[in-house]
C-alpha cells in the first residue's frame, strides 16, 4: 500500500491538533464540496474523479514513514501523532454519481463525520475533483461538438506524467473513445491507440521506406501520418502500398485542416480508398472541432486543450464546513458569509427537475430536508460510503455510461460554445 495521507496541506493537521487540544475534534460535522461557478463560463460541468477519491480513501493511513516525517519536521505534537497513527475514515459520504452533470451550488460531495476525520480529507478531495472535473467538463463539450465522430485523448506530453493518467480517465468518462496513455489503459481500462510520429518517417531514408516498414509491422489497417513532406504525394503512396481496399487511415497534423481534409478525402475517393479514415490532430479544441464538422473527418486527436481543461485547468470547487453538532447533539447550519465567497449552510439534498419529456430545467437543492419529487424528477444524491466502506463501483466505465445519460437530458442550450449562464438554474428551496 502507498499511503495518500500526506497528499494534504499543512494547515489541515495544525487545525486537527488545535481541535484535539480544544476538545472539539470529535464533534459531528458535515463538509461539502461544491463549485460557486462553472469552469470557463461553460453551461454545465461534469463530475469526475469521484472513483479515484474513493480508491484513495482506502490508502489514507498514517504509517511509520508518514508519522516519522511529521515528527521530525514538528508539524504536529505527539498527541496528534497518536491520533493519526490510528486514523481511518469511518464516516459517510454522499454525492453525485461520477459522470453526473453539475451546476453552481450543486452539492457534489457531502462528507459526514467527526471534524477530525473530515477536515484532513479536504486537499485530497479537492485536488482530484478540481482537476478531473475540469478535464471532463472540457472533454464533454468536445464530444458533444464532435457528435458521432470519436475524440481521442493525446495530451500526455502536455501535462505532469501522473496528471496525464488522470486526464485520460476523466476524458474517457466524458465520452472520449480512447487515449494514447498506456498507464491509463493499464490502471483504468481506457482503450489505447497510437501508430507513429514524424520522427518515424524522418528515421528512414524515404517516406516510401517508412510506410512499408509501418505497414509490414502494424498491418494495413494502421493509420499513416501523411504530412511530413508533401501530403498529396504521401496519400498516393499510402494507397499504392496498402491498396485502396485495405488502407485503414491517414492522419493530418498541420496546415489548414478543413481544406486539407477535403482535398485528401477527394483524393482517397478518386483512388478507390473510399473506406480509408481521416484522423486530424494539431492543437484541437471544441471550437476547432466545431469548425471541422463540415469537413470529411472521421476522428479527432486532442492533446493540450483537453488535459488543461480548455483554458480552465481547475473546476473551482471548494470544500466547506456546512453543519456541526450543537451542544444538544443536533446538527446546526454554519456558513461563510464573507463578500464574494459566501456559502450556503446546512446539509444538502438535490434532484434534477425535468419536464414531462425528460428534459432538465432546474437543479433543486433542499437544505436539511430532501426536496419533493414532482413526478418527473431524478434524485442526484447517491450514498458512496457508509461507515468508511465504499458502496459503489469506482471504475471509469460505469461513470462513462452515467455521463452519457446525464448529458442527454440537458436542454440544447447546454451545448452552446459561447460563454454564458448555466443551462439550468440552481434553486435552494429555503431561498425561493
Amino acid at each position: 500500500m502507498t499511503s495518500t495521507a500526506l497528499l494534504t496541506d499543512h494547515y489541515e493537521l495544525t487545525m486537527l491538533q488545535a481541535a484535539l487540544a480544544g476538545g472539539h475534534a470529535h464533534r459531528r460535522c458535515v463538509f461539502e464540496a461544491f463549485g460557486r461557478r462553472l469552469p470557463g463560463g461553460r453551461r454545465y460541468g461534469v463530475v469526475a474523479g469521484t472513483g479515484r477519491i474513493l480508491e484513495e480513501l482506502a490508502d489514507f493511513r498514517f504509517g511509520e514513514a508518514e508519522l516519522d516525517f511529521l515528527r521530525r519536521t514538528q508539524v504536529v505534537d505527539e498527541a496528534t501523532l497518536d491520533y493519526l497513527a490510528g486514523y481511518r475514515f469511518t464516516g459517510d459520504i454522499h454525492g453525485y454519481a461520477e459522470g453526473e452533470c453539475y451546476f453552481p451550488g450543486s452539492p457534489v460531495l457531502v462528507v459526514e463525520s467527526t471534524f477530525a476525520e473530515g477536515v484532513v480529507l479536504e486537499t485530497l478531495v479537492l485536488s482530484i475533483l478540481n482537476y478531473d472535473s475540469a478535464v471532463a467538463t472540457a472533454a464533454s463539450r468536445m464530444v458533444a461538438t464532435a457528435h458521432e465522430r470519436p475524440c481521442l485523448e493525446m495530451g500526455s506530453r502536455r501535462t505532469h506524467e501522473w496528471s496525464a493518467v488522470a486526464a485520460a480517465r476523466a476524458a474517457y468518462v466524458a465520452g472520449f473513445a480512447a487515449t494514447s496513455n498506456l498507464e491509463a489503459g493499464r490502471t483504468y481500462g481506457v482503450p489505447t491507440v497510437g501508430t507513429a510520429a514524424h520522427s518515424f518517417t524522418l528515421l528512414h531514408d524515404s517516406e516510401r521506406e517508412a510506410f512499408v516498414s509501418q505497414l509490414s509491422s502494424l498491418g494495413h489497417d494502421t493509420t499513416l501520418l501523411v504530412d511530413t513532406y508533401d501530403v498529396t504525394e504521401a496519400v498516393a503512396l499510402a494507397v499504392e502500398l496498402a491498396s485502396p481496399e485495405r488502407l485503414g487511415g491517414v492522419r493530418l497534423d498541420s496546415g489548414d485542416l478543413v481544406s486539407q481534409a477535403e482535398e485528401v478525402r477527394a483524393q482517397l475517393d478518386s483512388l478507390g480508398a473510399t473506406g480509408t479514415r481521416i484522423v486530424v490532430t494539431s492543437d484541437l479544441d471544441e471550437h476547432a472541432i466545431a469548425a471541422l464538422q463540415a469537413a470529411p473527418v472521421d476522428a479527432y486527436g486532442v492533446g493540450t486543450s483537453v488535459v488543461t481543461g480548455a483554458g480552465a485547468p481547475a473546476a473551482g470547487m471548494v470544500y466547506k464546513l456546512v453543519a456541526r453538532e450543537d451542544s444538544s447533539g443536533h446538527l446546526e447550519s454554519v456558513a461563510k458569509v464573507s463578500k464574494d465567497k459566501a456559502s450556503v449552510g446546512g446539509r444538502k439534498y438535490a434532484l434534477r427537475r425535468r419536464n414531462s419529456v425528460g428534459v432538465a430545467h432546474a437543479e433543486i437543492v433542499g437544505i436539511d430536508t430532501p426536496p419533493e419529487d414532482d413526478g418527473d424528477d431524478r434524485d442526484l444524491m447517491v450514498q458512496l460510503v457508509r461507515g468508511g466502506e465504499v458502496l459503489v463501483p469506482t471504475d471509469a466505465h460505469t461513470a462513462r455510461a452515467h455521463h452519457a445519460v446525464a448529458r442527454a437530458e440537458l436542454p440544447t442550450r447546454a451545448l452552446r460554445l459561447s460563454h454564458g449562464d448555466p443551462a439550468i438554474p440552481t434553486v435552494f428551496l429555503d431561498q425561493e
